[in-house]
């Protein structure tokens, strides 16, 4: 039995189909890192998001799939689901909508996880969602009647990932969170075809996206917020939070804030669904790189297909660059460091420094947005990470750098979620502001 992750409280809503009260304070979750509860040192848990970034690049084939999904992510928090109940994990992603789970009818097609899977037939909140409903016909491109395992028809959800598919019966289950309750329509998962370790044993999905079957548009809310315990710190000692609702907002104190406007999404499903930011250049050091706004861009290269864009994602391990950028990148890092370099020790890596070295002779990385928004200030802890006993190397990907590069994901920016640590993000979705905040997350 994995240890409890869970600490919540509920703010005032109602569900656009089901009507729910909880508590004013506002949804406060506790996160873990994946490989915590394995007991992993920070440098295995950077070794092994690396591998994961690989293998989620090399997923990303051409065609129509969407630039960024869950995929190869980090965080997890854990919650109870029906009545008895049943204990779940979810990985918590920005960059998908579906709340989801694997269920008992999966096996022997669904991938292993940790706990059991969860069981409708065990439970008395459980409730299957009809065809004819009205969240089965407007709430999402993901949902569909379909027919059922012994006949029948049901409302069905198939969700195309990165990492594979999924697919299964949309129902509405009590979800617990501490002590609030609150009825959620979900995606009971009975058959998965996913890259191996996708999950890394979690039960499933919280998704944190703009779409109608996520969370935060479940609850009717505009705002939440998470702050990210780094790597390297001891996530049971020091975890993670998700805050949503009246709970989300920033601490205040003297940190500075950056808000940042989003950008215009497509409104092509499933691109309409992701958070995408205005970024026009960047700077490392004191040094504006080379590197025109128009590479950052988001463009239509065929109907309902869009290439490029810069998305925020808590979903991804570490943030990779558009080719432009990141050879531009990489070439005035190598101008700076000079004979600070030390050849990489693990394959895949591209600059690395002498273990200890990157505090002192790393520059920081300036993020620079457009649209009325500020700079954000990257420092080098969450671009550059210890991977063994003797470097410290760049954990920053080139997006193009993946056997079949093609179209929409070679040009497609990602800022994952090592980027993010000891920051402490609110997206407020009312006035579409980003903000930004250094934060130390482990005292929040």
């Amino acid at each position: 039995m994995a240890k409890p992750l869970l600490c919540l409280a509920f703010f005032c809503a109602s569900l656009w189909w089901v009507a729910v009260a909880a508590s004013a304070a506002g949804l406060r979750l506790e996160l873990t890192h994946i490989d915590a509860k394995n007991c992993r040192t920070g440098e295995e848990r950077v070794r092994r998001a690396i591998e994961r970034t690989r293998r989620r690049l090399a997923s990303m084939g051409g065609g129509v799939a969407a630039p960024v999904r869950w995929s190869e992510t980090q965080y997890v928090a854990e919650y109870l689901i029906g009545d008895p109940p049943q204990l779940s994990e979810a990985i918590v992603d920005t960059g998908s909508d579906l709340v989801w789970t694997q269920c008992a009818a999966c096996r022997p097609g669904c991938f292993g996880q940790d706990l059991p899977y969860y069981n409708s037939s065990r439970s008395r909140t459980a409730q299957a969602v009809p065809c004819d409903g009205a969240v089965c016909a407007v709430a999402s491109p993901e949902t569909r009647c379909g027919t059922r395992g012994g006949g029948g028809r049901a409302c069905t959800v198939v969700v195309r990932y990165a990492a594979g598919d999924i697919a299964g019966l949309l129902g509405t289950e009590v979800f617990t969170f501490r002590s609030e309750k609150v009825r959620l329509a979900f995606g009971c998962v009975t058959a998965s075809r996913l890259t191996p370790g996708s999950l890394d044993g979690a039960s499933g999905i919280i998704g944190l996206g703009r779409g109608a079957l996520s969370l935060v548009s479940q609850l009717r809310d505009t705002k939440f917020s998470y702050c990210l315990t780094p790597y390297s710190r001891d996530a049971a000692v020091h975890p993670s939070h998700l805050f949503v609702g009246a709970s989300a907002g920033l601490n205040g104190g003297d940190a500075p804030v950056t808000s940042v406007p989003f950008a215009e999404n497509p409104k092509e499903y499933p691109f309409s669904s992701f958070y995408y930011l205005p970024l026009v250049g960047m700077t490392v050091g004191s040094a504006r790189l080379a590197v025109a706004a128009a590479a950052f861009g988001l463009r239509q290269v065929a109907t309902g297909v869009w290439a490029g864009g810069v998305v925020i994602d808590s979903g991804s391990p570490f943030t990779s660059l558009v080719d432009a950028a990141y050879q531009a990148l990489r070439s005035e890092l190598v101008r700076q460091l000079g004979a600070s370099l030390v050849r990489p020790r693990i394959e895949g890596l591209d600059l690395c420094v002498a273990r200890g070295d990157a505090g002192g002779v790393v520059p920081p990385l300036v993020l620079h947005f457009g649209g009325g928004g500020g700079d954000v200030v990257v420092p080098p802890e969450n671009y550059w990470g210890s991977v063994d006993a003797a470097t410290e190397c760049m954990v920053l990907f080139n997006a193009a750098a993946r056997p079949g590069a093609t179209l929409p994901l070679n040009e497609t920016t990602i800022i994952g979620n090592y980027m993010q640590q000891d920051k402490h993000l609110l997206y407020d979705l009312g006035n579409g502001v980003l903000s930004f905040q250094p934060a130390d997350c482990s005292s929040m």
